[in-house]
């Protein structure tokens, strides 16, 4: 007798209301050719702008373009919002348009949604409601990881060194926005960088020369977030670690990002295909620094209750070799170009093998949460 193991059921979340829009459906489609079709029956769950969920097969396929700022879902008038259906593991859709299965059942949720909705634990939460395995963090490492201002709090209060950094709230700022942009020059010198709190690829990040051009580039961060970071301009290597795992994490090898412009921006990311060197492993640090940040960027990883992954970026100061732990990515870029799976392939785990653990890895997370007993019976 031949016995056919089932396919593991695997719903790709991506899209979102996030200014990472376009950068998540280009690291869904990436994840999404790279899992092993044979092991995985996969379903693409796209989130539009404005927060609809459309239907498995308006997603199957993209507006492509070369420009990512220009990638788009299809959108299709039938659109359908899900909630969750705990008993299931199911998402359950809400919809006039009857459906020939409502209740879609999945084994494990990859969400590859960056940013704001979907890598700042409110995805998260929802699907800990719907009681479905999901890669990644949970509710409170995800939350924490994405905002800039708590994660450094408590790094800084683990002994982890982060960067100088005031934080600005938008009340603050149109209360007297003159004062608050003072206060920034004064503590940390010009130039110095502005950036929302809780965002990521660089949306919102801007280097503040003078003091002309400050009130600007502040009100664009504030454009995005409610509240922002002003951070010291530190002359600086940007090391970038890749951390795997759950209870007992590893660290990758160490790279380097070397931007072409001025700063590591949006555009240099995503947009020029000259905007950056990976250099794989980082060249000329000595294997003391270089183990250094392997261990911080496991301490952070625990410290910061994060699960699965996360990509751990340092800056080096390349007047005094100080190391700053600059942010945790709980969530990072999965472009055939990004970092963090380059730097797992280059330690000896390929795309689809890297796939295959964190899917495991989620699944046993789940398992072991569900252990946990949720009623009190009184003896």
């Amino acid at each position: 007798m031949i016995f056919v193991m089932a396919k593991i059921k695997v719903g790709i979340l991506f899209g979102g209301k996030s200014g990472e829009h376009e950068v998540s459906i280009v690291s869904a489609t990436s994840v999404y050719k790279a899992l092993d079709k044979s092991k995985y029956d996969i379903t693409m769950i796209g989130i539009d702008k404005t927060g609809r969920w459309l239907l498995p097969s308006e997603t199957e396929e993209l507006i492509q373009s070369a420009n990512p700022r220009l990638f788009k879902l299809n959108q299709q008038p039938n659109t359908v919002s899900f909630v969750p259906f705990e008993n299931e593991s199911s998402l359950v859709s809400l919809t006039t348009t009857p459906l020939k299965n409502p209740k879609q059942h999945f084994d494990v949720i990859i969400p590859i949604l960056h940013g704001t909705y979907g890598e700042d634990g409110t995805m998260q939460g929802l699907l800990e409601l719907a009681n479905v395995a999901y890669v990644g963090s949970g509710v409170v490492g995800s939350s924490v990881g994405m905002d800039k201002d708590v994660s450094r709090r408590l790094l800084a209060h683990a002994n982890i060194p982060v960067v100088p950094t005031l934080t600005i709230r938008h009340h603050e700022f149109l209360k007297d926005s003159k004062a608050q942009i003072k206060k920034a020059i004064e503590m940390l010198g010009l130039p110095f960088f502005v950036k929302p709190a809780n965002a990521g690829s660089s949306v919102g990040v801007h280097k503040v020369k003078t003091l002309e051009e400050a009130q600007a580039k502040f009100e664009d961060a504030f454009s995005f977030d409610r509240k922002i970071l002003a951070e010291k301009a530190v002359a600086a290597r940007e090391l970038e670690c890749s951390v795997l795992g759950n209870h007992h994490p590893k660290a990758s090898i160490v790279g380097e990002i070397i931007p072409n412009h001025e700063f590591y921006t949006y555009e240099a990311k995503y947009m020029d295909a000259n905007g950056a060197d990976l250099k794989i492993p980082a060249e000329n640090v000595s294997s003391e620094i270089l183990m250094k940040i392997q261990a911080m960027a496991i301490h952070a990883f625990e410290v910061l209750e994060l699960r699965g992954l996360a990509r751990v970026d340092f800056f080096l100061d390349r007047n005094t070799n100080e190391l700053f732990l600059n942010e945790v990515n709980t969530i990072p870029g999965f472009t055939s170009i990004s970092m963090y799976p380059k730097l797992w392939a280059a330690s000896g785990l390929t795309y689809p093998q890297l796939l295959d653990e964190l899917i495991r890895l989620a699944m046993e997370l789940h398992k072991d949460k569900n252990s946990l007993r949720t009623q009190y019976d009184q003896p």
